[in-house]
């Protein structure tokens, strides 16, 4: 995934990204000429250019200067700023908003049985998720699809898990999301997509919890496909 480079990136920009987005940028290399773009955009060919650039300098979108124009593509990290646009109209203009995320089951590193289990965490999840969650995490890598989907969580309000701090250290929060999982052995809910502050996981990597053990409710093994269905 393409990092941004800290360059900014403001409404302007995003605008212009939506309408290469609009003209199939997401899916193939698409190719556009300043002066066009500028009068879709209702600017000048410098501001057109400079907007481009801006997108380009942010890690947003890929270019290759051609004789007629350029060709250019939104980058995963373009796609990502998209979703999460998307995701705040969703929660303004509707109340009843969910997001359907597919994967395979795979083991964890065990850190969930951890950080689950610890008194200032319990606590909270027996007041706030209504259960006494099980001792670990059903973890699940997401298709590509879906982790492009999973930007569309910030359409939803989370449940959260403040932060506390023992003795020894400070444990940051987490946020939970009402889910139900999809197997070919059935369907399970209640359960929360569980999103910590400070994780290793990376984007592709979901972790769910239940009062069950899903892996033996459900009869899930390593490579198994599941459907998490996120709402609120």
């Amino acid at each position: 995934m393409a990092e941004s480079t800290g360059q900014a990136v403001g409404r302007d920009e995003l605008a212009t990204l939506k309408l290469l987005a609009l003209d199939g940028a997401l899916d193939e290399p698409t190719r556009v000429s300043c002066g066009e773009l500028a009068a879709r955009l209702d600017a000048s060919n410098q501001t057109a250019s400079r907007r481009l650039q801006r997108l380009d300098d942010a890690g947003l979108l890929e270019r290759t200067m051609v004789s007629d124009g350029q060709d250019v593509r939104i980058t995963a990290a373009g796609e990502h700023r998209l979703q999460s646009e998307y995701a705040d109209y969703r929660r303004i203009f509707e109340t009843d908003a969910s997001v359907d995320l597919r994967g395979i089951v795979t083991s964890g590193m065990g850190e969930g049985r951890h950080y689950i289990t610890l008194p200032g965490y319990m606590e909270q999840f027996i007041d706030r998720l209504g259960y006494e969650p099980y001792a670990g995490t059903l973890n699940v890598e997401l298709t590509d699809d879906s982790v492009r989907k999973r930007a569309r969580l910030g359409a939803l309000e989370p449940v959260t898990i403040e932060g506390w701090e023992d003795d020894e250290r400070t444990y940051g929060p987490a946020y939970c999301y009402p889910v139900s999982v999809e197997s070919g052995d059935g369907e399970y809910e209640p359960a929360h997509v569980i999103a910590p502050e400070r994780t290793h996981h990376g984007e592709e990597q979901l972790e769910v919890i239940a009062p069950e053990k899903l892996r033996d409710v459900l009869e899930l093994a390593d490579g198994d496909e599941v459907t998490v269905h996120v709402s609120e």
